[in-house]
């Protein structure tokens, strides 16, 4: 991965299976390998067949981590697994997940998915020093996990139960002690989780894509402020806090695969109306409409088709490239995104481009890909962003970088446009982002466009993205974007 990445990047993908008489570890092999696009940073999985858990998690790509004598010592028809990008916490072995705990007569392992904003305070009640878990807390997993292991409880259900309302933020849980799989969502429901029924059992996923993989039927999502309780029993669920939906809409913009579904709508069809809404509010004069691949790809697509403008490839992702623990040499990395992408030139040559993307982060990335496109002959490159200017950082797991380094917050359109070196730039509406999903507006978290975060960020937490600072000298003042 580039350093410097234009788009904004997730924190982790969870999956849980409860399935009686099957080797659960392959399922969420399975399961991980469809969330793959949620971290490519480590990758985990704990079983149990009934008496102890068992973990295993390792840095890299879930088929790097796992092969099948791997799986093959994971036995057990109960598994939770984890794939990581890191934003609380170093990309550390020590912070893959799942995350394993034992005090007294609990054994838990944990997955999370998303981010706490009170992990100094959860520190203390933990026992943990709290100058370790300070802005950049070592992770918040470990936090929750002893908590819920230290809590003195009987079993792990009162425990999780007691535990869970004393969390703000976003988590997406899946745990599991020794019998029994759970699956959690915060009240507001910021990260995605969804509940699905197998042949055997049940299953749990971040995304209904995973759930597709493993032939598990989508019954429902988890809702906001609900713990799933699955065990020999069947299916059961408690509420730890009253649901208040806002669900991070840069799952339909961005993270989620467009084969998912999220509020029962699809994700595809969501980027493809961003795309048609994108063309009625800028319309430019061109000679082929191109997306940056590959989630913009959607919405260049919706562009082409309400603009009238033939639709095309321009640019080739090489899909092989990952993380990987070969460090590049210096010339390779000053090739920077000419790794990931690469011009054909047939197609740019001579023609006026307009260049869909899905949002712009730092602008780095963008620069590079408007530079490649003219060296490859466009004759005018045109940029339309399917989602707003991101203007302010997110603390409930996505790591859109510090606001000083947001070009959005600080450019105005036109600012921007002359840094990119584009003969245009706009980017979509918020009100048309949100039309174009079919869901009403209340039900989602946009406080990266629109500042209004759904749950208060504590001013300790602010400073570590530089909200409260003066805004850097841009060579001009500052427009609304």
């Amino acid at each position: 991965m580039p350093e410097h990445v234009d788009s904004p990047k997730e924190a982790c993908g969870v999956v849980g299976i409860h399935a009686p008489g099957v080797e659960a570890s392959n399922l969420a092999y399975y399961g991980l390998f469809a969330l793959q696009h949620r971290g490519q940073e480590s990758a985990g999985i704990a079983v149990s067949e009934g008496a102890t858990i068992v973990v295993y998690k390792d840095m890299g790509l879930v088929s790097q981590v796992f092969d099948q004598q791997k799986l093959s010592s994971l036995p057990g028809h109960i598994a939770i697994g984890h794939v990581r990008y890191s934003t609380t916490g170093s990309s550390l072995w020590e912070n893959a997940q799942p995350t394993y705990k034992t005090a007294g007569n609990l054994e838990i392992a944990l997955g999370h998915n998303g981010n706490l904003i009170n992990t100094r305070e959860l520190s203390e009640l933990a026992g943990e020093p709290s100058d370790s878990f300070g802005p950049d807390a070592t992770s918040d997993t470990d936090v929750i996990a002893s908590l819920i292991a230290d809590s003195g409880k009987e079993n792990a259900e009162e425990a999780i139960m007691e535990v869970l309302p004393k969390l703000t933020g976003a988590f997406s849980l899946v745990l599991m002690d020794t019998v029994t799989l759970f699956g959690a969502r915060d009240p507001h429901g910021l990260r995605p989780l969804v509940l699905g029924r197998l042949k055997e059992g049940y299953a749990l996923a971040s995304e209904t894509c995973a759930l597709d993989i493993i032939g598990a039927t989508f019954i429902r999502e988890v809702e906001p402020g609900e713990l799933v309780i699955i065990d020999e029993r069947g299916l059961r669920t408690r509420r730890f806090a009253p649901a208040t939906p806002a669900l991070c809409i840069f799952e339909f913009v961005y993270f989620a695969r467009p084969d998912s579904k999220l509020f029962g709508k699809s994700v595809y069809k969501a980027r493809y109306q961003m795309g048609q809404r994108l063309a009625l509010e800028s319309p430019v004069e061109g000679d082929l409409v191109m997306g940056v691949p590959e989630t913009a790809s959607a919405a260049a697509a919706g562009y082409a088709a309400a603009s009238g403008i033939p639709y095309g490839e321009g640019l080739v992702k090489n899909r092989y490239v990952g993380r990987t623990f070969i460090q590049p040499t210096q010339l390779i990395r000053q090739q920077g995104i000419r790794a990931k992408l690469n011009p054909l030139q047939e197609v740019i040559e001579g023609r006026r481009l307009i260049v869909v993307d899905d949002s712009i982060v730092r602008g780095n990335t963008t620069a590079q890909i408007v530079r490649m496109l003219r060296d490859a002959g466009a004759r005018e490159v045109h940029l339309r962003i399917s989602s707003p200017p991101i203007k302010w950082p997110c603390f409930y797991g996505i790591d859109t970088a510090n606001r000083d380094e947001l070009i959005g917050a600080w450019m105005s359109v036109d600012e921007i446009c002359a840094k990119l070196e584009a003969d245009s730039l706009h980017y979509l509406s918020l009100e048309g982002m949100v039309a174009a999903t079919d869901v009403p507006g209340e039900k989602f978290c946009t406080a990266c466009f629109s500042s209004e975060y759904p749950i208060p960020v504590p001013e300790h937490v602010a400073v570590t993205k530089h909200m409260l600072e003066q805004p850097p000298v841009v060579g001009g003042p500052a427009g609304r974007g």
